[in-house]
C-alpha cells in the first residue's frame, strides 16, 4: 500500500486501539503521520542523517522524516476533514481546519517539527477574512524555531500576494523589532516574497539597514566545522545566523530584480561585515546572478 493510502485509510480508521497506543512521546497528529514516513529515512542512517542536517531543528525539536508533499497533503486532508487528534494526552475530535488549528496552539511546545510545518499550511488553507488569518499569524510566528518552518511558510502564503500590502508591511514591523531569530527572519522571507518590487524596495532596504544584529537573540550556538551529530543545535556563523543569511538572501534576490539600486544601498549601507559577504556569496551561487556585480 502507498504511503498516500496508508494515510487516507487512517484518517478513516482512528481506532481506540489508537488511542489506547497513546504514549508520552506522541504528538499531536504523529499517528497520521508515521505512516507517510519514508523507509529509506527509517532505515539508511547516511540518508536520515542528511536530511537532519539539513533542516537543522533544535535538539529539542523531534522530526519525523517528511517531505513537504506529504505535509501539505496532510495539510489539504486535515483542512477539509478534521480528524482524531491528541492533545496533552486526551484525544480529541476535530472537524475541520480551523478545530485543528486550536488544537495545534493549545499543544504549543509539545509539537513535533512537522505539525508546525502543517499548522502553518492549515492557516494558508483556512476560508476567512485577512484579518482573521493576520490574528491567526498572530499566534503562529511566535512558535516559528527553524529556518525549514519559517521558509515553507512564507512561500506557501500565496494569499500575500494578493492582500492589501500596506496592511502587510504594517503587520510585519512588530516582527522587523522583535529580538528572536526566527521572528525577525519571518519579516525578511515574507518581505521578500511579497513586498520586493518598486513601491517597497526602499522602505525595506531602510528597515534591514537598521536591524540590531547584536540584540537579536538565537538558541543556535556558533561552532566551527560540521556537526558531529545530525540536529545538535549549531550554526557555522555569528549569531543570529538565520537574520543574517535572511538579509543576504533578500539582497541577492533584489540584485536580480534591482541590480544598481541593490548595489547602491549595499555600499551605503550599515550592514554588518559578514553580512554583505554573504550577501556576495549567494549572489554568486544563484544562477540567476552569478554573472551580475553584487558590489
Amino acid at each position: 500500500m502507498s504511503a498516500m493510502l496508508a494515510f487516507n485509510a487512517i484518517f478513516v480508521l482512528q481506532t481506540i486501539e489508537k488511542m489506547m497506543a497513546f504514549n508520552s512521546n506522541t504528538t499531536m497528529i504523529q499517528h497520521l503521520l508515521e505512516p507517510l514516513v519514508c523507509e529509506r529515512f527509517r532505515s539508511d542512517k547516511h540518508y536520515r542523517d542528511g536530511h537532519l542536517r539539513v533542516v537543522n531543528a533544535l535538539p529539542r525539536r523531534r522530526v519525523l522524516g517528511l517531505h513537504a508533499p506529504e505535509m501539505k497533503h496532510v495539510a489539504a486532508t486535515l483542512s477539509k476533514e478534521g480528524a482524531e487528534v491528541c492533545v496533552n494526552g486526551e484525544w480529541r475530535t476535530c472537524r475541520g481546519g480551523a478545530e485543528v488549528i486550536a488544537c495545534f496552539e493549545e499543544a504549543g511546545g509539545e509539537l513535533c517539527h512537522e505539525e508546525i510545518v502543517i499548522w502553518g499550511f492549515l492557516i494558508n488553507h483556512e476560508k476567512c477574512s485577512v484579518e482573521q488569518r493576520l490574528n491567526l499569524l498572530q499566534r503562529y510566528v511566535p512558535m516559528i524555531d527553524n529556518w525549514a518552518v519559517c521558509d515553507s511558510y512564507c512561500a506557501h502564503a500565496k494569499w500575500m500576494a494578493r492582500v492589501d500590502k500596506g496592511l502587510l508591511w504594517s503587520f510585519l514591523q512588530q516582527w522587523f523589532s522583535s529580538e528572536r531569530e526566527f521572528e525577525v527572519r519571518f519579516a525578511l522571507v515574507t518581505a521578500m516574497c511579497y513586498l520586493l518590487n518598486d513601491d517597497w524596495l526602499e522602505p525595506l532596504f531602510r528597515r534591514i539597514d537598521k536591524l540590531p544584529f547584536s540584540s537579536i537573540k538565537s538558541e543556535y550556538r556558533t561552532e566551527r566545522g560540521k556537526p558531529l551529530v545530525p540536529q545538535q543545535g549549531t550554526v557555522q556563523g555569528a549569531a543570529p545566523y538565520y537574520v543574517r543569511m535572511g538579509v543576504a538572501w533578500l539582497l541577492a534576490t533584489a540584485l536580480d530584480k534591482f541590480p544598481e539600486r541593490t548595489r547602491a544601498f549595499v555600499t551605503n549601507s550599515h550592514l554588518p561585515d559578514d553580512v554583505v559577504r554573504l550577501y556576495v556569496r549567494k549572489a554568486r551561487e544563484s544562477r540567476r546572478t552569478r554573472e551580475v556585480a553584487a558590489m
